[in-house]
């Protein structure tokens, strides 16, 4: 049996890093779960992509969201077409206003029912077009699927924000196509992606120095832009003998047991900060 393009789905999401998928199955997915089963990654089987059955969509979007929060990796979750896409829609948007990379794939009916109000029919590019607004692409043809796949991840951890595919389930089934022809009007594509070191600039840094050098009771906001410089936030404020208030999307740029940070602000903040 020749690989399919579901085959080929899997193949670039283990490429880009991929290893978990978070999802529930549905006759709009039956090719990716079949492919699923034979790379060895489907229920309760262990794989080089595994597999999480969910008790609802929803839930699988808010698990690829954890996900992405605890590992730093893009979270990957999968539903079926019409309403069990619908029911991504809560998570995503909580990995979105939190700025998590996350792709969310799902399934559609088949192309030549596109159009014609059949069955669980949804206008899925419509419907994911705010939430995943940086990238929401569907598939049409075999030759697609290495650089949405690629871009998808690519995009996903770039701009830290949610990315959608949606593959129609004939599609799925069709024989896959890992490398397009080299041909006018097709697209090349590779896996991975480097983060960039951001270097702070040495005057903004002597700034706030100066800034907080000159305070005689100084308190810290700390938000998300410190999540990967905790110890150096804590030594400064050791040093200075500051308080610690934090920004929502900064609650785990500090541990909330130390004596001087005092919990979030804002509309669900503590009553110190």
């Amino acid at each position: 049996m020749s690989a399919t393009v579901a085959d080929h789905l899997l193949e670039r999401l283990a490429a880009g890093g991929v290893r978990r998928i978070y999802g529930y199955p549905g006759d709009g997915i039956n090719g990716i779960m079949g492919a699923l089963d034979r790379a060895g990654g489907g229920i309760d089987q262990e794989g080089p992509l595994e597999f999480v059955q969910v008790r609802h969509e929803e839930m699988a979007a808010f698990m690829a969201c954890a996900h992405a929060k605890f590992t730093g990796e893009v979270g990957v979750c999968l539903a079926t077409s019409g309403p069990g896409a619908i029911h991504l829609l809560n998570g995503l948007y909580d990995a979105k206003l939190d700025h998590q990379p996350v792709l969310a794939i799902v399934g559609q009916q088949a192309q030549t029912a596109l159009g014609g109000n059949y069955q669980q029919e949804v206008d899925l590019l419509s419907l994911f077009k705010d939430v995943a607004h940086e990238y929401v692409h569907m598939a049409a043809d075999p030759a697609q699927i290495r650089h949405l796949v690629d871009r998808a991840l690519r995009i996903a951890r770039s701009e830290r924000t949610v990315t959608c595919l949606i593959v129609p389930n004939d599609l799925q089934e069709q024989d896959a196509v890992p490398d397009a022809p080299r041909a006018h009007g097709t697209v090349h594509s590779g896996a991975g992606y480097a983060v960039p070191v951001v270097v702070p600039d040495e005057a903004a840094l002597r700034q706030a120095a100066d800034v907080l050098n000159a305070g005689e009771r100084v308190a810290m906001l700390v938000g998300q832009g410190a999540l990967g410089a905790t110890d150096e936030v804590l030594e400064v404020a050791e040093l200075l003998g500051s308080g610690v208030a934090k920004a929502l999307l900064g609650k785990a740029a500090v541990p909330d047991d130390l004596p001087f940070v005092t919990g979030s602000i804002g509309l669900l903040g503590t009553k110190p900060s």
